[in-house]
């Protein structure tokens, strides 16, 4: 279906995304992402949705009616009865703990998903978030009675906060401010819900800008290259387009010291590696068409496909929680 949300062009929202409401003398299919959305939506129908994914080219934005409202440890879900906690907390026991500290603090029939900085978390910490979310999603409710479609109704944090709302745990040994007023600021968030961080917040003095002083400015540079060169002299190219992104992979500079077959192969292999983090870097997602150098040896391709799933499955585990 597509959502007029004020925009240009109107948002996209898939049958998996609309949770089943069923209109006057219809039969639904309650399953996820099955079910003819004639059933669960008529035209003119005023529905809240979230925006997913940000307009790109000429497709506008993806959304859904399944809401996700994040604090620091916990995410509330308010339309989906459900208790999950981040894969990224190993110890058994301590997801034991969180979850059902989680399902005891829950508002009956919503859902919360416990984030990775909920680990040795206090049952008051995770209910002074249910607290704040509870209201957020009041507010929210509130707003969305009383606004005529479309209309904005809740807006998430600036930036700077939400990088520390999503990104600032233990696992981060600095955390480089520019800005005096910005650090002064962040000081006193991270000291209302998380003051053992403290230490990690440095404020950045010098004339040189951040970026550069940091070297991320030359990391930016690269990853907005098109050609990508690796250490052994091979390179790969990566061409995006709004249905998918292509990576090639070549042997460029790269001769090898041994035959062909070997020579590809380490190509391949590095490009492995490479490939995945520049997945991460540029934020790449959908379909991703990876073009390998041709291996005749079944064992070569064996290899570099094992590389590669075990490349993946990483990336995944590496991903922000929600």
């Amino acid at each position: 279906a597509f959502v007029d949300i004020g925009l240009q062009r109107n948002a996209f929202l898939h049958v998996g995304d609309i949770r089943s409401q069923r209109l006057a003398g219809e039969e639904v299919d309650d399953s996820f992402g099955r079910g003819a959305i004639a059933q669960r939506l008529r035209v003119g129908q005023e529905i809240l949705v979230q925006v997913t994914k940000e307009p790109m080219g000429t497709k506008g934005a993806r959304v859904t009616t399944y809401v996700a409202l994040p604090a620091y440890y916990l995410v509330l879900m308010p339309t989906v009865n459900y208790v999950g906690v981040s894969r990224r907390i190993e110890n058994d026991q301590e997801r034991r703990r969180l979850r059902q500290l989680a399902d005891k603090l829950r508002p009956k029939g919503m859902g919360v998903i416990v984030r990775t900085a909920a680990e040795g978390a206090s049952e008051k910490d995770l209910a002074d978030d249910i607290q704040f979310l509870l209201q957020l999603w009041n507010r929210v409710e509130e707003r969305s009675k009383n606004s005529r479609a479309p209309a904005l109704v809740y807006q998430d944090l600036r930036l700077i906060r939400r990088v520390v709302r999503d990104l600032f745990t233990e696992d981060v040994s600095r955390f480089l401010i520019d800005s005096p007023e910005e650090f002064q600021r962040v000081q006193d968030l991270v000291s209302s819900f998380a003051p053992k961080l403290k230490p990690a917040l440095v404020l950045h003095r010098s004339s040189e800008p951040v970026f550069e002083a940091t070297g991320v400015e030359r990391e930016l540079e690269k990853a907005l290259r098109r050609k990508v060169w690796l250490r052994s002299g091979g390179y790969i190219v990566i061409d995006r387009t709004e249905a998918l992104t292509v990576i090639d992979v070549n042997t460029g500079k790269y001769v090898g010291k041994t035959d062909l077959a070997t020579t590809i192969f380490r190509t391949n292999l590095e490009a492995v590696g490479e490939i995945v983090r520049q997945i991460t870097l540029r934020d790449i997602g959908g379909i991703i068409l990876v073009d390998f150098i041709d291996m005749e040896n079944e064992s070569h391709r064996n290899r570099v496909l094992q590389a590669l799933n075990e490349a993946v499955r990483g990336l995944v585990l590496q991903l922000p929680d929600p």
